[in-house]
C-alpha cells in the first residue's frame, strides 16, 4: 500500500493526539479545560517571543505595572540578555527568561504568564548553574530573583547557602545520573 505522506504534518501535534491519548475519557467541560490551557501555554510562548525580540532590540514599551511591559522596561534598564541558556552538562541546563551580570550583581527574572502558583526555586537553579558555568561562589556575589506575574513583581535576595546547596545537588545528582547511564545497557 502506498501510504500518504502528509509531510506538511511532519513535526507537529495534534490537540487530539493518540500520544496524549487520555482525552478519549474526557467530558465537554474537561476538553474545553484543556484546550484553553493548550491556547494559554501557546499565548505565553508568543509573549516570551515578543519580549526576547523587544529587549535585543531595545524597544522600551509604555510605563505601565503590566506584567509584560515591566519585564521588559526593567530587563532593558538592567541590560540583560534575554533567553540566555545556562549549561552545566548535558543532564542539567537550563534557559533564564533575563539574566545580567554587573558590578557583582547577578539578576536572573522570569516572566510568568499563567495563572499558576510560581516558586523562587526555578530561578534559585538558575543561579546555581550560573555560579557553575563560570566559576562564581553565591558568597561573592550579589544575587537578585524576579518573577513577574499577574501586574506584580516579586523580588527575592537569593541567600548564598541555598545556592551553594542547590550547586551541590546539581553536581551529585549530575554524576549520579552519569553513573545510571553507564549501567543501563538500554541507554547505550
Amino acid at each position: 500500500m502506498a501510504f500518504n505522506t502528509h509531510s506538511a504534518l511532519r513535526g507537529k501535534h495534534a490537540f487530539l493526539s493518540p500520544s496524549s491519548y487520555h482525552w478519549i475519557n474526557y467530558d465537554e467541560q474537561k476538553l474545553t479545560a484543556r484546550w484553553h490551557s493548550a491556547r494559554s501555554a501557546a499565548r505565553g510562548t508568543a509573549l516570551h517571543e515578543y519580549a526576547q525580540q523587544a529587549i535585543r532590540l531595545g524597544i522600551k514599551q509604555p510605563r505601565s505595572p503590566k506584567t509584560l511591559y515591566a519585564y521588559i522596561n526593567d530587563a532593558i534598564g538592567f541590560r540583560m540578555t534575554p533567553e540566555q541558556p545556562l549549561w552545566y552538562s548535558d543532564n542539567c541546563f537550563g534557559c533564564a527568561d533575563a539574566i545580567g551580570f554587573r558590578n557583582n550583581k547577578l539578576r536572573i527574572h522570569d516572566l510568568k504568564t499563567g495563572m499558576s502558583k510560581t516558586s523562587v526555586h526555578q530561578l534559585e537553579i538558575y543561579a546555581a548553574l550560573f555560579c557553575l558555568e563560570y566559576g562564581m561562589s553565591p558568597f561573592n556575589i550579589e544575587i537578585e530573583l524576579r518573577i513577574y506575574q499577574n501586574d506584580g513583581i516579586q523580588v527575592f535576595e537569593a541567600r548564598p547557602e541555598d545556592i551553594i546547596n542547590i550547586m551541590d545537588t546539581i553536581i551529585e545528582f549530575d554524576r549520579h545520573v552519569e553513573n545510571l547511564k553507564e549501567t543501563d545497557f538500554d541507554y547505550r
